[in-house]
C-alpha cells in the first residue's frame, strides 16, 4: 500500500522551526501534537489522513500537553475519556498557583 501525499498544513503551525526541513516520519509525534493544538479542521484532517486514526490515537493519548480548550475533541476523535490521556493526568498533578 502506497503512503499518502505529506500533509498539506499550515506553516504558522510550525512558526518556531524550519518547517521545509521538517522531518514527517521522524517527528510524528511532534506534528500531530502540534497540529491538534494550534491547527484549524482542515490541517487534523490532513494528518489523520497521512498518518493514520491509530497512530494519531496512539500520539494523543500519550501528548504530555494539550490545552484545555481541546480536550473535547480529544475525546471525539480517540473515543476514550479524557483521564486516559496523560495531558490530562499530568495536568492533575501539576496544577500551579492557586488563583488568590
Amino acid at each position: 500500500m502506497e503512503k499518502p501525499s505529506k500533509p498539506d498544513l499550515d506553516k504558522r503551525i510550525f512558526w518556531d522551526i524550519r518547517f521545509e526541513e521538517l522531518d514527517y516520519e521522524k517527528y510524528a509525534n511532534f506534528i500531530i501534537e502540534r497540529v491538534f493544538e494550534r491547527g484549524d479542521v482542515n490541517d487534523i484532517r490532513q494528518v489523520r489522513r497521512f498518518y493514520g486514526d491509530e497512530k494519531v490515537r496512539v500520539a494523543l493519548l500519550n501528548a504530555k500537553y494539550m490545552p484545555e480548550h481541546k480536550w473535547g475533541l480529544l475525546e471525539s476523535i480517540v473515543n476514550k475519556p479524557i483521564a486516559d490521556f496523560k495531558c490530562y493526568i499530568n495536568s492533575q498533578l501539576f496544577q500551579g498557583h492557586l488563583p488568590y
